[in-house]
C-alpha cells in the first residue's frame, strides 16, 4: 500500500469531479474453484486497490458526496477466522491504512443506500464484471439483475478514467517494479529455452519467477510455437528447431501494478534469413513507435505509423504490393497485424478496460475505426504526460485467414497470395514495450530487454550450449 494520505487525495480529487449522491465501490469477493473453500488467487478489483489500496474481499467503499462522508464498509473478523488465518486487522485500523476515520458494518450498507435512494439521490457504482456483484446491487438497490450494467454511472466512469489514466510518480515507481519482474521472467525462458523442451516447462518456469517477486502473472502466460493465434493458451508442444516462440507475459507487483512484455525467440537460438527479415521489419515498427510517441499525439497515429512501416516491408520482401500508405488505409496490413499497437497499462494489464475500453482509449476527438485490424486498436486518443501504454506491433502468418481473403478475392491489389503459401507454417511475431508518456517524450519502463537479433541470440546461446 501507498501512504494514507495518497488514498485520500485520491477521493478527494474525485468528489471535485462528482456534483451529488452516493458513491459505491465494491471490492472483489473469493472465487472457489471446485468447492465452496477452494479459492482461485485472489484479485481485488482495480478500482478499489487505487481508492482504497486494500487487497482483502468483504469490503467496500463509500463517497457520500452530499454529506461529505467516507466510509469503510466491513465487518471485524470472528474468531473463527483467526484461528485458520491468524491475527487480522479490524476495520478501524484497515480504515486508518486508506485515510479514512469512519467505518460501517455491512449489514447496514443496504439500509444506507436506501434511505438514499428515498430522498432522490443517485447511487453511482462502476460497471459490473462479475455475477456476485450483480446479484449484490439488484438486491440493494432494486434493480433487475439484467439491468444492474446499464444503470452503473457513466459520471462516475468518467471521473474514475480521468483519475487512474495518468499515473502519479508512486504508481510509476509501481509499474516499473512490475516491468523488472517481467523482464526476469523473459530473460529466464531466453537463458533456458532449446529444442526438445515442452512449452510449459518455460511457462511454469516464468510463472515460478513472478510469484517469488510479486503476486503472479498479469494475465495467463502466453507461450507458444503457435504464435500466429494471438492469445495462444497451450503450453503442451515439444519445441522444435527451426521453430519461433511466441512469449507474451507479464508480471503484477505487491501493490497490483502490472507489466506486459512481448519476446519472440528462435527455439534453435539463431534466426534464420527468412525469420531475421520478418522480425526486422517488426522490430522497426516498434522503434519507430516509441520514437514519436509524445504528448500532444494521437495515439490512432502511432498506430498507423507502424502499420505503414509493416506494409512497406511486406512490400519490399513482395508479399504486399502496391502503395504501402493506401494498403494500410484500406486495412489490407490487417491480413499479418489484425491487432491494434497497444493499450493503457497499470492496475490492469488492458487498463481499466471492464469501465469501457472506449470510455479509455477514445474521446470525442478520435473514434474507433470500423476497418477490420484498425478496430482492435484499444487506445486512440490523444496522449498525455503520465500515460502508461504498451507498443506491441507484429506480423502473423494466419493459414485459415489467408485463404478466406483469398477466396473472396480481398485486397488483391495490396496482396500477393502465391507467395504467401510458403510462409503457412511460419507462425507469428510480436515484440512489446511499456512506455511512459513523459513531458518531451516517451521513455521505455524496466531494466533492458533484448529484442534485437544480436541480442536474443547473444542471450539464448547459453541454453544452446549446455
Amino acid at each position: 500500500m501507498f501512504t494514507p494520505e495518497i488514498y485520500k487525495q485520491r477521493r478527494e480529487a474525485l468528489m471535485s469531479q462528482m456534483k451529488g449522491g452516493v458513491v459505491l465501490f465494491m471490492s472483489n469477493n473469493e472465487a472457489s474453484m471446485n468447492y465452496k473453500s477452494n479459492v482461485y488467487r485472489y484479485r481485488q478489483d482495480s478500482s478499489f486497490i487505487y481508492f482504497y489500496g486494500q487487497q482483502l474481499s468483504g469490503l467496500m467503499g463509500i463517497i457520500d458526496l452530499d454529506r461529505n462522508r467516507d466510509i469503510l464498509v466491513g465487518d471485524d473478523y470472528t474468531m473463527d477466522d483467526i484461528i485458520w488465518m491468524g491475527p487480522q486487522p479490524t476495520m478501524q485500523e484497515l480504515a486508518g491504512q486508506c485515510g479514512i476515520t469512519d467505518t460501517m458494518p455491512m449489514a447496514d450498507l443496504p439500509a444506507y443506500l436506501q434511505r438514499a435512494q428515498t430522498e432522490g439521490r443517485t447511487i453511482h457504482y462502476l460497471p459490473t464484471y462479475r455475477d456476485d456483484q450483480n446479484l449484490l446491487i439488484s438486491e440493494m438497490l432494486e434493480i433487475s439483475v439484467k439491468k444492474v450494467r446499464e444503470h452503473a454511472s457513466q459520471i462516475l466512469v468518467d471521473a474514475v478514467v480521468a483519475l487512474r489514466s495518468v499515473k502519479q510518480l508512486e504508481e510509476i515507481a509501481a509499474i516499473e517494479e512490475a516491468c523488472n519482474i517481467g523482464v526476469r521472467m523473459h530473460k529466464a525462458v531466453m537463458e533456458n529455452c532449446k529444442a526438445g523442451m515442452v512449452e510449459r516447462e518455460l511457462a511454469g518456469l516464468a510463472e515460478g519467477i513472478a510469484l517469488s517477486y510479486g503476486q503472479g502473472v498479469s494475465f495467463p502466460v502466453i507461450l507458444s510455437q503457435n504464435g500466429q493465434t494471438l492469445h495462444n493458451p497451450y503450453h503442451h508442444l515439444k519445441l522444435n528447431k527451426g521453430r519461433l516462440l511466441l512469449v507474451d507475459m507479464g508480471a503484477e507487483a505487491t501493490s497490483g501494478y502490472s507489466s506486459d512484455y512481448t519476446r519472440t525467440i528462435p527455439v534453435s537460438g539463431k534466426f534464420t534469413d527468412k525469420q531475421k527479415a520478418i522480425y526486422n521489419i517488426v522490430l522497426e515498427a516498434n522503434e519507430a513507435a516509441i520514437k514519436m510517441a509524445r504528448p500532444g499525439i494521437r495515439y490512432w497515429d502511432v498506430h498507423v505509423k507502424a502499420t505503414t512501416i509493416i506494409a512497406e516491408g511486406l512490400t519490399k520482401l513482395g508479399l504486399m504490393k502496391g502503395d504501402p500508405i493506401e494498403a494500410t488505409k484500406a486495412g489490407a496490413h490487417a491480413l499479418f497485424m489484425p491487432h491494434g499497437l497497444g493499450h493503457m497499462l497499470g492496475l490492469d494489464v488492458h487498463d481499466m478496460e471492464g469501465l469501457g475500453e472506449d470510455n479509455v482509449g477514445y474521446d470525442c476527438q478520435t473514434k474507433r475505426s470500423d476497418i477490420f485490424g484498425h478496430r482492435s486498436l484499444r487506445c486512440g486518443r490523444e496522449l498525455k504526460p503520465g500515460f502508461v501504454l504498451t507498443v506491441e506491433p507484429g506480423i502473423y502468418f494466419i493459414p485459415e485467414l489467408i485463404q478466406q481473403w483469398e477466396k473472396e478475392g480481398k485486397h488483391t491489389e495490396y496482396i500477393d497470395y502465391k507467395k504467401l503459401k510458403s510462409y503457412f507454417n511460419f507462425g507469428g511475431i510480436r515484440i512489446e514495450d511499456d512506455i511512459l508518456i513523459t513531458e518531451q517524450g516517451c521513455r521505455v519502463l524496466g531494466k533492458p530487454l533484448p529484442k534485437s537479433v544480436k541480442a536474443i541470440e547473444k542471450l539464448m546461446k547459453r541454453a544452446q550450449e549446455a
